[in-house]
């Protein structure tokens, strides 16, 4: 009776759903729902007015290009972005645009992994550049870094280890809307059965108040409520145990509750100036102001929760990204698959963080990201560690980006 009452809550809600875009527009997981003026919503904000029509129509988001065009192309070492493919190659077997490159993939199991010319003449024979463009034409975004972090853990909670690490909580309702209407595919919302309504489920505040009602859901605890914080933002890590065991945890769920960047909410209270809002600066800050912290971080609504991850003997393997395929340090991106096609190459052309100094290489469209919005826009992996970190924090750099595709892939 429960599994058939969450049914039709579903139901309701996806019909709901369907509403709002009407009078919204667009739905997105990221970002609240508002509800048209004739409807009762608590907490909901006003629909937005709608933008002025441009003269133009929006940009196509990927534009023909050569590969003259790619700059650094011909001086990338290849090899060291062939593993990456090939676990690319892994990933798509599996999905529906399979038959597109097929052919390719075969073909690569028999090339000399050691041979970065003869890999440049697979990928300029087999594969088409397009240059990604933003609806306002432009062909620049946004490129930051994000890394696998290292934390020390407990399976039992002592004074050191304090903090809880969650896994998935069975009140948590997921509801896939396109399941109910084609038109909103990619878009869920996330809740909680109250009596007959299905409400917003728990914010960070109100989870962390809470925290005897998750004591069945704790997987770990965690000695820095900081460094959890960032293992949320990140979405998957190591925990390091005091027998010296290293547990892997992946990303299960998230509470549906929009993401609201601690450090804008530190620049807008004036703790911290812009340019020192890194990962780094947000850390030394919550050294300073451990009294201030709980406010700041219960500021963002949003929270992860995990799953352990079956250790698999190769503690050099990156953690599973979206596409399903461990992640390559410095080969690896998350991106809008509503953009870029999961699994593609990616030629980035940006710079080293925090400095002018060119960066250009291959990288794999093998993950995703809550934050990670729009055409132009890419997540760099940079691995697992401390210097990951290092390099992940203070990475907000401009770039573009080339995507490959084999012929036919591209959107019409």
């Amino acid at each position: 009776m429960f599994k058939s009452q969450i049914r039709r809550h579903f139901r309701l809600a996806a019909t709901l759903a369907g509403a709002l875009l009407a009078a919204c527009g667009t739905v997105r997981e990221t970002a609240p729902v508002a509800c048209p003026a004739s409807t009762s919503c608590a907490q909901c904000p006003p629909c937005p007015t709608p933008a002025t029509p441009s003269a133009l129509p929006p940009a196509r988001p990927m534009q023909a290009a050569r590969w003259g065009d790619l700059p650094g192309w011909a001086e990338d070492d290849l090899k060291s972005a062939w593993p990456a493919f090939l676990q690319s190659c892994r990933g798509l077997a599996s999905r529906p645009q399979w038959p597109l490159w097929k052919t390719a993939c075969a073909e690569a199991k028999g090339l000399p992994a050691n041979d970065s010319a003869v890999l440049r003449r697979f990928f300029e024979s087999r594969f088409e550049p397009y240059l990604l463009t933003n609806p306002d034409t432009t062909t620049s975004g946004l490129v930051t870094g994000y890394y696998e972090p290292l934390l020390r853990g407990s399976r039992s909670r002592s004074a050191t280890f304090s903090q809880p690490l969650l896994g998935v909580p069975p009140d948590l309702l997921s509801i896939e809307l396109a399941d109910v209407l084609p038109e909103l595919k990619n878009m869920r919302l996330r809740g909680r059965l109250q009596g007959n309504k299905v409400i917003p489920y728990y914010s960070r505040a109100d989870i962390t108040a809470r925290e005897k009602d998750f004591a069945d859901r704790v997987l770990l605890w965690v000695d820095d409520a900081v460094e959890f914080f960032f293992l949320q933002i990140q979405g998957s890590g190591r925990v390091r145990l005091p027998d010296g065991k290293l547990v892997r945890i992946a990303y299960a769920d998230q509470n549906g509750h929009p993401y609201q960047s601690v450090g804008r909410v530190l620049i807008e209270r004036g703790e911290l100036k812009s340019e020192q809002a890194s990962m780094q600066g947000i850390q030394a800050w919550a050294r300073a102001n451990p009294a201030k912290l709980s406010e700041v971080l219960n500021a963002n609504p949003s929270y992860v929760f995990f799953r352990e991850v079956p250790a698999k003997g190769n503690e050099n393997e990156g953690p599973q990204g979206a596409l399903g395929v461990p992640l390559t340090a410095e080969r690896s991106i998350a991106v809008d698959p509503r953009n870029v096609p999961l699994g593609a190459p990616v030629f980035l052309s940006t710079t080293q963080p925090n400095t002018s100094i060119p960066l250009r290489r291959l990288m794999l469209a093998q993950d995703t990201g809550g934050a990670i919005r729009g055409v132009v826009r890419a997540d760099f992996f940079w691995g697992f560690g401390p210097e990951a970190g290092a390099q992940a924090g203070r990475m907000k750099q401009s770039g573009q980006m080339w995507v490959l595709l084999p012929p036919g892939a591209a959107p019409k």
